[in-house]
């Protein structure tokens, strides 16, 4: 901690990274390079290694106000883990300048929502022929970019505020406990703070992925509200620019892989909160790197606040090496590619004999998946893992080998309950999982039926090795029903 109060002061001239002579100069915060310094780190050509640049745009004297007035905002914020708010309209700022290639955002006209509509209602016919699974989706949508952020904001809130908890919790315990009472508005800026850098963060990340994503389960969690089949015309369109397929075909097919994907969910009741659940169970075995935020407290000047923004891009936790730990990561990665497997075999098994491009579309969304975009390295370093299925083609032919050994009725049975999944251990060996011997559960349904119904059953005549006499005959034991 430096001698001044709470640890304030300069920031050091010399960068993090030990780059030589890469002094911080005045458009980027620093002190050490001559000229008058900008006290927000902002200045003409911020715009692509300054995260506040989506906020702000390039600084001159008329934007002194409107920054100030953000920074205002920045530290009033009383709400939860991160700024919701703050995330939203930084993601719809994003999402207006269009991606890296030009392509814009545009409403949806009715042309391309038929479009849709038609893709997804002839998925699901041919999905009755593959799978037990009747169709989970209700309405069929076709949503523009910004569509896509409002749809998706609650799940990705869900997925976020766990590990956001965290380091707001931390950032209240860097300082010596009995500087703590002193240290008061200190601690709640800074927590202030780091919600809105997480939901600039966040908001940025979002923005970034819907130019990506081409439905609402791309990621292979539901990010729309339940029963709502969804594709995005405008990232379809690009998604199929270089194929060289037909985009009747690519649009049939991203729908087989939406409408999959919507079935899963909506007849599988426990699956959501499986994953979800799977995600804060890793959150929860975060350890924060409380050295690296201690130094960032010591040296905090708050007319520089993109040191707190520096700190979160370059990871401020990492996931405890413990047994819990990496059991929650190996049961999410498990059940993601699971997912994702199942998605995959069926797709294929509907559009192999319909689609004359079955085969070079699902390479192309196995690559897809696999290696992920800027967008989910940056929820990599945030929420601390990638939401990515890592064994997927292990998966796929597992799913596939079901379903030659057990047919439709088999396979997709083994979704009633999650102990009844393969594991990680069973992508190992599929064939062994496979032609084991199947357990019966029928039994067992039995006895939580009835416990379920009411308790205790009369035993019936057979249950007494009676033949013949009925459950509420008289007794002649001289007892009533229950002994007595």
């Amino acid at each position: 901690m430096s001698d001044t109060p709470f640890g304030f002061g300069l920031p050091p001239e010399e960068p993090e990274d030990g780059d030589e002579g890469k002094k911080k100069d005045p458009t980027g915060g620093g002190q050490g390079s001559g000229g008058p310094a900008n006290p927000f780190g902002f200045g003409p050509g911020a715009g692509g290694d300054n995260p506040f640049a989506a906020m702000f745009g390039s600084m001159n004297p008329n934007d002194l106000g409107a920054a100030f007035q953000q920074l205002g905002q920045m530290l009033s914020y009383e709400g939860g883990p991160v700024n919701w708010d703050m995330a939203k309209q930084i993601a719809r700022q994003t999402v207006s300048q269009g991606t890296t290639d030009g392509s814009k955002d545009a409403s949806v006209g009715p042309a391309e929502r038929t479009s849709v509509d038609e893709a997804l209602r002839l998925a699901d016919l041919w999905l009755d022929d593959v799978t037990s699974m009747p169709s989970g989706s209700v309405t069929t949508v076709a949503w523009s970019r910004a569509e896509w952020v409002e749809a998706s904001l609650p799940a990705w809130q869900q997925l976020v505020d766990p590990v956001a908890e965290r380091v707001g919790l931390a950032m209240g315990d860097v300082l010596p406990e009995e500087m703590q009472a002193m240290a008061g508005p200190l601690i709640g800026m800074m927590r202030s703070m780091g919600g809105a850098m997480f939901g600039q963060q966040i908001g940025q990340a979002v923005g970034v992925l819907a130019g990506e994503v081409v439905g609402s389960t791309d990621i292979g969690l539901p990010l729309a509200p339940a029963g709502k089949a969804a594709l995005l015309p405008l990232n379809v369109e690009r998604f199929g620019k270089d194929l060289s397929v037909p985009q009747d075909e690519v649009r049939l097919y991203l729908a087989l892989r939406e409408a999959a994907h919507q079935r899963l969910f909506a007849h599988v009741p426990w699956l959501r909160s499986h994953l979800f659940g799977a995600v804060e169970a890793y959150a929860r075995g975060i350890k924060v790197d409380t050295s690296k935020l201690e130094d960032v407290v010591g040296q905090f000047d708050p007319s520089q606040p993109e040191q707190l923004q520096d700190a979160l891009q370059q990871g401020m936790f990492q996931p405890e090496d413990t047994p819990e730990q990496k059991a929650s990561l190996a049961r999410l990665e498990t059940a993601l590619a699971l997912v994702e497997g199942w998605v995959d075999a069926v797709v294929h098994e509907a559009a192999k004999s319909r689609l004359t491009s079955a085969d070079a579309l699902r390479e192309t969304m196995r690559r897809r998946r696999a290696s992920g975009g800027p967008a989910e390295q940056t929820f990599a370093t945030l929420i601390g893992l990638q939401l990515r299925p890592r064994r997927l083609r292990d998966a796929s032919r597992l799913w596939a080998s079901l379903t030659d050994a057990r047919g439709v009725d088999g396979r997709d049975g083994l979704w009633e309950h999650p102990d009844m999944l393969p594991t990680a251990q069973d992508l190992d060996d599929p064939d062994g999982f496979v032609h084991h011997e199947q357990l019966d559960f029928s039994e067992l349904d039995k006895m939580l039926g009835e416990a379920a119904e009411g308790g205790t059953r009369k035993p019936s005549a057979e249950d007494r090795g009676e033949d013949g006499a009925g459950d509420d005959g008289p007794r002649t034991d001289g007892k009533d029903d229950d002994g007595r």
